[in-house]
């Protein structure tokens, strides 16, 4: 750990847990009665902090001390998507890793009756946040951590199984499925098609997957 100025700050190990026991201590009645009880928990590794406290705690600096946040639903509304991706940056910046849910998305082609266009899709708005992600990491030494998920009956989730195939895309996000209860249950009933029914999906959308469910899940 260093100072602003690149002095070092902790120089051992024992240093580090110092630092995070005053932190921790700091939030009692009776900091001094607790900063060795503290210490004494961090000493030989008995406890090991997250990485965001063991970075964090008792520096001065405005980051916070959680890892990970599971971000609120994104509306699909593009004022509402925007003001997401302020929150998601300003998280990452104090050292926060995301995770964004963007199955409320409307998929690509849907209509947006109100300005007389077509959807670009969940996985376009996905292309914002990797820039952001990328723009925060420039300005500091850690690199941004993100999470994505789509649900596994939206009608671009082939789309977004296949997304990282395309050299450079994605790069910061790590991608998973969510898989529903109903799907396991086709699976298991070995039904061969899927259903659509992601919100605002237009009628002529057509299946969420191609061919057996089981062949779909092995490729999510």
């Amino acid at each position: 750990m260093k100072a602003d100025d690149n002095t070092p700050t902790d120089v051992t190990i024992e240093d580090s847990w110092r630092r995070v026991a005053r932190a921790l201590a700091a939030a009692e009645r009776n900091p001094e009665q607790w900063e060795v009880p503290f210490y004494q928990a961090l000493e030989d590794f008995r406890f090991l902090p997250a990485g965001r406290i063991l970075a964090g705690a008792s520096t001065g600096r405005r980051v916070t001390l959680f890892n990970c946040f599971v971000m609120g639903n994104v509306e699909d509304d593009l004022g509402s998507i925007f003001s997401h991706l302020r929150e998601a940056a300003l998280t990452m910046q104090q050292g926060g890793g995301i995770g964004y849910d963007f199955s409320s998305l409307r998929p690509k082609g849907a209509p947006v009756k109100g300005v007389g266009a077509d959807a670009s899709g969940p996985l376009s708005f996905m292309d914002v946040w990797d820039a952001m992600c990328r723009t925060i990491m420039s300005a500091g030494a850690r690199r941004g951590a993100m999470m994505a998920t789509l649900r596994c009956d939206h009608p671009d989730i082939e789309a977004f199984i296949a997304a990282k195939h395309e050299p450079g895309r994605l790069r910061n996000f790590n991608l998973s499925v969510l898989v529903t209860d109903a799907f396991m249950a086709a699976v298991k009933r070995s039904f061969s098609q899927g259903r659509c029914s992601a919100p605002s999906a237009p009628k002529h959308c057509g299946t969420a997957s191609r061919g057996p469910p089981t062949t779909t899940l092995s490729r999510a």
